[in-house]
């Protein structure tokens, strides 16, 4: 039994498309899991409710942790290391391998330019901090020996019908309806985006792959980084439309936080985007045979739906 926690995210939905190439035995836990192949089995549950998580791991060989709680700061401090403990310990006491699909925000800022998995774990930023805790968390119980983990790292991500990237929202969408894209701080820095059906192949490939545990990966992502306006330029072409971004400084995204919810999470992130950012997965590359999707074919499969 491969189980995936948090199965209806932008993430464990394709996962589970994707562990069909090596199982028949997929339970899809969350709080109205939908099936994605036949055989699937759903597992309704709140993983906050004590001992929920434990019996959602029972049975299992490989627990994928892939939950996307709200964007919210006091939510990931509360509920985030909770729920890592809580899947830990299921964990160690099922004998299931562990992986975590986990993002960038720990490390240091001055690594952001070229990111890879000995970059410093240094975060800047408190979303960081909680993400650093998790990270630890895994880490103590595997250098133990008590568990076997491994963490696949993803880069912002984009792709067909997500819902939680920016890129999706503020270009994507805006151009649908005719609007001028919007990007944060300086369109002319370089920036990296994992194709989320890329992620989810990857992430199921290292879920079944004995010497992948134990480490970190950055999951495959297209080395020929571009520039935020290069990116907005890529789906105006696909959408045929005149490629226009409007850049939000951060005093406006500020001001916008007011108003937006969302928005007032993001300014301790912008040192995210007045730098280069470049997401290294070349570790993964040089051990897997994996066919990258470049972001020209991303950006039109995007589009495409």
């Amino acid at each position: 039994m491969q189980t995936i926690l948090g199965a209806n995210g932008t993430i464990g939905s394709v996962l589970a498309k994707e562990l069909r190439s090596y199982t028949d035995k997929i339970r899809l836990v969350s709080r109205n899991p939908k099936k994605v192949n036949e055989s699937d089995e759903l597992f309704p549950a709140d993983l906050f409710i004590p001992g929920m998580v434990d019996k959602a791991v029972e049975g299992s060989e490989v627990v994928y942790l892939v939950v996307g709680l709200d964007y919210k700061l006091d939510v990931w401090q509360d509920k985030w290391p909770k729920l890592m403990r809580a899947t830990v310990d299921a964990c160690i006491k099922h004998r299931a391998r562990l992986v975590f699909f986990d993002n960038v925000y720990m490390y240091d800022i001055n690594a952001i330019h070229h990111m890879t998995e000995e970059s410093p774990i240094n975060p800047p930023a408190r979303k960081g901090v909680v993400r650093r805790q998790l990270v630890k968390i895994i880490m103590d119980d595997v250098k133990s020996g008590r568990l076997m983990a491994l963490i696949a790292r993803s880069a912002d991500f984009y792709g067909p019908g997500n819902e939680k990237s920016f890129v999706n929202e503020m270009v994507y969408k805006n151009f649908l309806k005719k609007r001028t894209a919007n990007w944060f701080i300086n369109a002319d820095k370089k920036h990296s985006f994992t194709f989320t059906p890329d992620a989810a192949k990857a992430t199921a490939l290292l879920g079944n792959t004995d010497d992948a545990f134990n480490q970190v990966w950055h999951l495959p992502t297209d080395e020929d980084t571009l520039t935020g306006r290069e990116f907005i330029d890529l789906f105006a072409k696909e959408m045929k439309t005149k490629s226009k971004v409007f850049v939000l400084p951060l005093w406006l995204i500020k001001f916008m936080g007011l108003f937006i919810p969302i928005l007032k999470e993001m300014p301790e992130m912008m040192y995210q985007y007045d730098q280069d950012y470049f997401f290294d997965s070349s570790k993964f590359m040089k051990r897997f045979d994996f066919k990258v999707t470049t972001y020209q074919e991303g950006v039109r499969l995007t589009v495409k739906g």
